[in-house]
């Protein structure tokens, strides 16, 4: 029911001492994720980078200690995003956000203390923390644009929250930053499937070009596939994530992209793959779309001719 995570004050509950833990650390069986919070270790090593960050949330949050009067500590930012399973891109994985009476401080032991915000509380088990939208919009605020658009790309995507519901959060961060917010919140689509595509979407978008996210490519009647994105009509644009195409169901995968990708070359649309390395480049980025896009251009008119 926790995840395999727990707090010193939970196993000497149980009767084990801090001896006890300190001699299961060092054996492999048990992780320590800050002070007096842990998770057990075969747990921890088969769990996702995005998981590992979740157990790591949530194994604070349990050692926090509790509150008799006021308001009790909860997640925000990141690590409210990582408690709602809303991917995030650019924040640190190895800080957790937490919104205390006692804070704000700077970060310590991989804790960062901030003050309590206005956001509305949940609950994921018996750990609290903000809304997704609020989470999306504290995001944008400290971490940027980028940083906004993919959290709320993520989060709409997933049905966590609304564009209303980001447009009305925007009222809690600091004024001086709420340009910058209402800009994501204006750029957020629901479409985009991944933080790779909700970056190469940014990336297209500030270069001038029009992008149609998810367009289905048909000929006739016949469904040939959807892609990531259509840019300015004639290039498809594709994201291809490094998981896509592992093992042996990933060569499969290679083949039937292949077969598919020169079908629909033969409609007159060119193609440009993007890998994640790319994205820190928009530049190139920028220039292979724009040579498609001549390329699609050229052959259109030997067509006609």
């Amino acid at each position: 029911m926790q995840e395999g995570v727990f707090t010193f004050e939970e196993a000497t509950r149980l009767g084990l001492t801090g001896n006890d833990l300190t001699a299961l650390v060092r054996s492999g069986q048990v992780t320590r994720l800050r002070h007096r919070a842990y998770v057990l270790s075969d747990v921890y090593a088969a769990a996702s980078p995005d998981a590992q960050y979740r157990l790591r949330v949530h194994a604070v949050l349990r050692s926090r200690p509790p509150r008799p009067r006021g308001l009790p500590d909860r997640a925000s930012h990141h690590s409210a995003l990582a408690l709602h399973g809303i991917s995030f891109f650019k924040a640190p994985r190895d800080v957790v956000v937490v919104e205390s009476q006692s804070g704000p401080q700077a970060v310590r032991g991989g804790m960062r203390l901030l003050s309590q915000s206005d956001a509305d509380t949940y609950r994921y088990g018996d750990v609290r923390l903000v809304g997704a939208e609020a989470a999306c919009v504290q995001v944008a605020a400290r971490d940027g644009f980028e940083a906004g658009v993919c959290a709320m790309d993520s989060a709409l995507h997933l049905g966590k929250c609304t564009i209303e519901g980001l447009a009305a959060a925007v009222e809690l961060v600091p004024a001086a930053r709420r340009r910058r917010v209402r800009a994501a919140v204006e750029a957020a689509d629901a479409r985009s499937e991944s933080i790779g595509e909700s970056r190469t979407r940014i990336i297209l978008l500030d270069a001038g070009f029009a992008v149609i996210p998810q367009f289905e490519v048909r000929e006739g009647r016949t469904l040939l596939g959807r892609v990531d994105f259509l840019v300015d009509g004639c290039v498809v644009v594709e994201f291809d994530g490094l998981m896509k195409y592992e093992g042996i169901e990933g060569k499969v995968a290679i083949g039937a992209d292949k077969d598919r990708e020169k079908r629909i070359r033969r409609l007159g649309y060119e193609f440009v793959r993007i890998v994640w390395r790319e994205l820190d480049d928009p530049v190139s980025i920028a220039r292979h779309v724009a040579e498609a896009k001549r390329d699609a251009q050229r052959r259109s008119v030997l067509a006609v001719r």
